[in-house]
């Protein structure tokens, strides 16, 4: 469930079709996000779970869906 809506709100933000994200994809080599990029699906992540202000240390971490999804999952 969590990967579900991780992988709409990246489909959303990065204008790629949902069937290409996976738990490897990477923010930075596959979607090319830069750092604003980064700001802005964080911003999501945290209304769209309702998990408050991510820490920056936690954001640097996050390269991979699946690091998301797995930081996200500690947290819900």
């Amino acid at each position: 469930m969590v990967f579900e809506k991780v992988r709409s709100i990246i489909s959303d933000q990065f204008g790629v079709d949902e069937d290409t994200i996976t738990l490897d994809t990477s923010f930075k080599e596959d979607l090319n996000a830069d750092s604003l990029d980064m700001v802005e699906v964080i911003m999501a992540l945290e209304e769209e779970f309702d998990i408050g202000e991510i820490e920056e240390d936690a954001v640097n971490n996050i390269e991979t869906v699946g690091d998301a999804v797995a930081f996200i999952s500690n947290l819900v």
